[in-house]
């Protein structure tokens, strides 16, 4: 008895042994081990979380937005806020500008405008002429008109806009290339008081991660480019709750890569992008220059490439 009990001992004895060769000649020739196998599978599981989230931040289709353009872009030309020639010769080399983008600078019957990874970059450049042309109190009683500044000619949002007509007088320097002359010159969008009041209330809630300030300060393209879209939205009657929607929808496709690595975040934080408040994401905490770079320090960066800079 004591025999046998000796034999089915060897047995597993060798059986293990043999276990422990197998193991040891996969990890020799692949170059992994155990904690290597469950590494790869986690990085792919990774790979998989960001490519999911890249389509329910910037879907590939894109976001119709509430708001119908329809002819703005041929008023704003019409006005010399765009200088048709030098939109067309900028795009020329980035490709041209499509059939799509041509009917938005020169039609008269636009539907609701649309965002997409493709085109975000001339949206926001549409955007920023609007935000920077229309007539409207933020630009002319906010920040932006504070002395201590030096004047609202001395902002990106401001001297970087070089695609406009004319040059303010005695300025000859192409470093403000006539945007002055149509800051906040034109009444595209004409907001009731109440309207006015909402885009206020709004865009002091909208923050950028390239600086550190709201939209009611808009010294750079984003920001002058949202105050445009917010104002778009309050004159067609949208809702506080779908400006801030549509405002995280616009600006996750200006900064795709912050938004991807706040979702990630969030998901670490047991919080779905889904079920997110936008107005809280759209605040200084997270959408901020100092804020997301709060953010980015507990997380690693999504690596994503992609969205404008801040410039034409």
């Amino acid at each position: 008895m004591k025999k046998i009990k000796l034999k089915q001992t060897e047995i597993l004895l060798l059986a293990l042994i043999a276990v422990i060769a197998l193991l040891y000649a996969f990890e020799t020739i692949t170059g992994k081990g155990i904690q290597g196998g469950l590494a790869v599978k986690s990085d792919k599981t990774e790979k998989v979380f960001e490519e999911n989230y890249e389509q329910k931040i910037i879907p590939e289709d894109g976001v119709v937005l509430p708001v119908k353009w329809r002819n703005l872009g041929t008023q704003m030309t019409n006005a010399g806020v765009i200088d048709k020639s030098k939109m067309e010769e900028l795009y020329a080399s980035r490709g041209g500008l499509n059939d799509e983008e041509k009917k938005l600078l020169e039609g008269i019957d636009n539907g609701n405008l649309k965002i997409t990874r493709e085109n975000s970059g001339f949206v926001l450049n549409l955007l920023w002429a609007l935000g920077l042309g229309n007539k409207n109190e933020i630009l002319e009683n906010g920040p932006m008109s504070d002395k201590k500044y030096g004047g609202a000619g001395n902002f990106a949002s401001t001297g970087g806009w070089t695609l406009s007509q004319g040059n303010p007088e005695g300025e000859q320097t192409p470093y403000r290339a006539g945007a002055m002359n149509h800051y906040s010159m034109h009444k595209f969008i004409v907001l009731t008081s109440e309207q006015q009041a909402l885009v206020e209330k709004v865009s002091k809630g909208i923050f950028r991660p390239c600086c550190g300030n709201s939209t009611y300060f808009p010294d750079c393209n984003h920001g002058m480019a949202m105050l445009g879209l917010l104002e778009l939205m309050a004159s067609q009657g949208v809702s506080e709750d779908e400006m801030y929607k549509t405002a995280l929808a616009v600006n996750s496709y200006w900064f795709p890569d912050t938004y991807i690595t706040i979702a990630k975040y969030l998901k670490s934080q047991g919080k779905n992008w889904e079920s997110v408040d936008p107005k809280e994401i759209l605040g200084f905490d997270y959408s901020s220059g100092a804020g997301f770079q709060k953010v980015k320090s507990k997380v690693e960066n999504s690596g994503f490439k992609g969205g404008g800079s801040c410039g034409v």
